[in-house]
């Protein structure tokens, strides 16, 4: 396999490894708290590389307010959003809502952009959602204790924000899209002010007098570990791979490749509770996979 093909395989395997790493510190912090530690440190990597490799002058006037405001949709909102699904669903669950993005993409596309949706895309999308349901409804065996699979508060409540999150992402790449594809900004320092936004945004609601936006635990040395892990390794390392995937790969194939998350979670999943996922969990990852290529392999 080409290594481009390899990289988006990496970049999956970094975004399943990166919710397990997250679980638990999320939860200990709560959804916000834990967000923007994480985007203040990813901030500050991005914003120091592309200072120091003089990439971030790429990004030029007309490209900051779309770069903005995709960061704080797509970013914010989204990120947000995706933690406390987590917090409530788990990693599993929340990874395979999450994977809804991609064909909310491609219907934002038909709406926005005009683009085509032809019979196998809608065949894709129909497919992916069977997935998704079967791995919410079906995908959780009786004797499954472990925390990570346990629904805390209403499911329908952890469903819509794990939805919202995907539509989040989904809204935030379309805006970010017409500037990517002039080729003229640097994806690294797109990606430094998209993120800033973000922790701008988690800052300031830091500051607010509410209650959730503070940390639920103290800020321990191994708790600050686990969230610089995550966000390193999800948005550093993950997206350094993508972007690199994407210079040599074709779109659909990258892009089908890196929404294998949703399965490749599950060994992961297995290995760090020791339990095995049930077979529903297993047949709808398969299915949002086989969804997904259908929906880029167009």
């Amino acid at each position: 396999m080409p290594i481009h093909e390899i990289a988006a395989l990496a970049a999956a395997l970094t975004w399943a490894f990166t919710g397990v790493i997250s679980a638990d510190p999320a939860k200990a912090l709560g959804a916000l708290a834990f967000n923007r530690l994480r985007m203040v440190i990813v901030f500050i990597a991005l914003a120091g590389w592309t200072i120091a490799t003089g990439q971030f002058a790429t990004v030029t006037g007309d490209a900051f307010v779309p770069l903005l405001l995709s960061g704080f949709i797509g970013i914010f909102l989204g990120d947000t959003a995706l933690f406390l699904a987590m917090n409530r669903l788990g990693p599993r669950r929340t990874a395979i809502l999450f994977s809804t993005n991609a064909p909310m993409s491609v219907v934002l596309g038909w709406l926005v952009l005009g683009e085509a949706l032809p019979a196998q895309t809608l065949l894709g999308i129909a497919i992916t959602i069977a997935g998704v349901i079967l791995a919410i409804v079906f995908g959780k065996r009786r004797d499954l204790l472990h925390q990570w699979e346990t629904v805390t508060g209403p499911l329908a409540v952890g469903v819509t924000l794990g939805l919202i999150a995907a539509l989040c992402q989904a809204v935030g790449a379309l805006i970010a899209r017409p500037v990517m594809e002039t080729g003229l900004v640097d994806p690294v320092a797109a990606s430094a002010l998209r993120v800033g936004a973000s922790a701008f945004c988690l800052v300031i609601l830091g500051f607010m007098p509410m209650e959730s936006a503070r940390a639920r635990a103290p800020l321990t040395v191994s708790l600050a570990g686990m969230v610089a892990l995550s966000g390193l390794l999800g948005m550093g390392l993950g997206m350094t791979l993508i972007l690199y995937a994407l210079e040599g790969g074709e779109v659909g194939i990258i892009t089908t490749l890196s929404a294998t998350t949703p399965a490749m979670m599950l060994p992961i999943l297995w290995w760090r509770s020791g339990q095995v996922p049930a077979a529903g969990a297993w047949i709808g990852a398969l299915l949002v996979v086989a969804g997904t290529s259908l929906i880029f392999l167009t």
